[in-house]
């Protein structure tokens, strides 16, 4: 048993599934533009699949229906989601332009039609404001950051689910205090042990549980420039 199929039978994802990642993958090795370093299919198998599928232990992602995964960069976590949970919708959300026509070219290779690539900033994407069940983060931003995008995206009772190393108690209080501000509860802390290299890897869940206020989000750069907590 290959180390892909051993993770679609620890996390049931399909033998469709499992084809699409397959393909995703080996585009990964060879597209120049897929933004990683980490890229021969061996590697690649933990770090980005396994790391990603660590998630559906979580009842929010293994049965939200749709998911934004903001930064989305080579796609990860939401192309493993997306060929996991053929059911929910996945937008990749993506500003840089050359991330996006890589992630197209990934859909097409997995032919994932459940998946839509967003070219935008997560402040500005207008359409997705609200209607998220759950939205995914990985290597984007610290927490503070990471809530104020995610927030004002998630409908009422959604999660936000940030991939994350070792915390500093200063983001993580820094983290609860803009989640606070902005209808976010910060929830729990998953450790997780996706692959046997990984160290210290944790999943930080926050749900909504009050409306955002309305002058969220900020325009465009203002979470980092000045974020709130």
């Amino acid at each position: 048993m290959t180390r892909l199929e051993e993770l679609g039978r620890r996390y049931g994802v399909s033998s469709r599934g499992l084809e699409a990642l397959a393909a995703i993958l080996e585009l990964q090795a060879s597209d120049p533009a897929a933004s990683t370093t980490v890229r021969a299919v061996p590697e690649a198998v933990d770090r980005h699949v396994a790391d990603s599928l660590v998630a559906l232990d979580l009842p929010a992602v293994r049965h939200a229906r749709m998911i934004a995964d903001l930064g989305s960069g080579a796609g990860w976590p939401g192309l493993a989601l997306a060929a996991a949970l053929p059911d929910a919708r996945v937008a990749l959300v993506e500003s840089a332009i050359r991330h996006c026509r890589y992630l197209e070219r990934a859909v097409t290779a997995g032919r994932l039609e459940n998946v839509d690539v967003v070219h935008a900033r997560a402040e500005e994407w207008a359409e997705g404001m609200g209607v998220h069940d759950v939205v995914t983060a990985r290597a984007v931003a610290a927490l503070p950051v990471l809530c104020e995008y995610a927030a004002p995206l998630l409908a009422d009772g959604g999660a936000l689910v940030a991939w994350k190393g070792a915390v500093s108690a200063d983001e993580a209080a820094a983290g609860a205090a803009a989640g606070a501000l902005l209808g976010l509860e910060a929830a729990e802390v998953v450790a997780v042990d996706p692959y046997p290299a990984a160290e210290r890897r944790t999943l930080h869940v926050y749900l909504k549980v009050a409306p955002t206020p309305e002058q969220f989000p900020r325009r465009a750069g203002m979470a980092v420039k000045r974020p709130l907590g």
